[in-house]
């Protein structure tokens, strides 16, 4: 059996490798345009410290559980347990993100020790950390670099036998694929087309309201500071901070559902992620801005991923807004299931295509 994949971002690149894990011929076609959202994702692993109550928190916490299982088997994953702070100078805020935390570890272990810290204990765990903010700290929150785990599914999907096509691909009236090329022949396809998705499956008569959400997102770099272990930090905004080894700390992000695929950084975002970095983490101001990204998140109305078959012989996954690092990975097992026919052993029917 042959499945086409379109679109090698996260979702993509592990629906790609979970094909190939199951022996199955794999081609994946990519457009390589700029501003994919798994580009511009910070890697933050931590779904059971989001207010996410309706249908997307079994999904997360399943992918959040998954991550430890797949990236064992994944050479240079780069997915590592940290440990995330929920902070604010707020003791009610505190202790409602701990009550909600204590409440989902019975489901959800991994999640790991629940405690509270004071200022002080919160700045000896990331000390660019503003002094008035406390902390509920949770063990199990990790951190991934997006563009590493990619590029880890795809080679080693291709070490499988995965086929890779580079340029513009399109549907065709009749269902049929083409790239640059020519048709690109399968017995089933999967759309990963992130925020494209919708322009890409049009040809069918297929309107899929997935819209371009843009995000940016700062590096900043402290050179001659350890950064390895700091924990993730997660205020009660959409804002957050993420640390990797070598100095470099990634603060994010914008959330501008209006801009379409305006690839640009702006004043006005640039001015939101620093305003927002440097009143939770003042320590960070004489750091250097190393850079600025730009990505498309894949967002739709209900706020849900889009997850399941359009037809027979057509899966689709997108739509994951700013959760795609957590849940693609998982999603993409769930969706190479769907593409050869069996049943994903994960109710999927809250992300179905068809409740458009």
């Amino acid at each position: 059996m042959r499945v086409l994949v379109i679109g090698s971002g996260i979702g993509g690149a592990a629906t790609a490798w979970h094909l190939a894990r199951r022996g199955v011929e794999v081609v994946v076609a990519d457009a390589a345009r700029p501003g994919t959202a798994t580009e511009a994702g910070a890697g933050i692993v931590s779904p059971w410290t989001s207010k996410w109550e309706d249908a997307l928190y079994p999904l997360a916490s399943a992918a959040g559980r998954y991550y430890r299982e797949f990236t064992a088997e994944l050479e240079g994953s780069s997915f590592e347990v940290v440990g995330g702070m929920i902070v604010s100078a707020d003791e009610a805020e505190l202790a409602e993100a701990q009550d909600r935390l204590d409440q989902r570890a019975a489901g959800a272990p991994e999640i790991g020790e629940v405690r509270r810290l004071d200022p002080a204990q919160a700045r000896e765990l990331f000390p660019a950390l503003a002094p008035g903010l406390g902390a509920v700290h949770l063990a199990g929150a990790g951190r991934v670099d997006g563009h590493e785990l990619r590029r880890a599914l795809l080679r080693d999907a291709e070490r499988l036998g995965a086929k890779f096509v580079e340029g513009e691909v399109a549907f065709r009236a009749d269902g049929t694929v083409a790239g640059e090329g020519g048709q690109l022949e399968a017995d089933s396809v999967v759309v990963a087309a992130g925020a494209w998705s919708r322009d890409l499956l049009a040809p069918l008569g297929i309107d899929l309201p997935v819209t371009p959400h843009r995000g940016q997102i700062s590096h900043f770099d402290l050179p001659g500071t350890d950064t390895a272990a700091w924990p993730v930090v997660l205020p009660r905004t959409s804002h957050y901070l993420l640390a990797f080894g070598g100095g470099r700390v990634v603060a994010g992000a914008t959330r501008e559902a209006d801009a379409g695929f305006d690839y640009r950084v702006t004043a006005a975002g640039q001015r939101e992620v620093l305003d927002n970095a440097l009143a939770v983490a003042p320590g960070l101001a004489d750091a250097t801005l190393a850079e600025t990204r730009v990505g498309f998140r894949p967002g739709t109305p209900d706020g849900l991923p889009i997850l399941g078959l359009l037809r027979p012989g057509l899966a689709v996954s997108t739509g994951f807004g700013a959760g795609g690092l957590t849940n693609a990975p998982f999603a993409g097992k769930l969706v190479a299931a769907l593409a050869v026919g069996e049943d994903p052993g994960f109710d999927l029917a809250p992300f179905a295509p068809d409740r458009f």
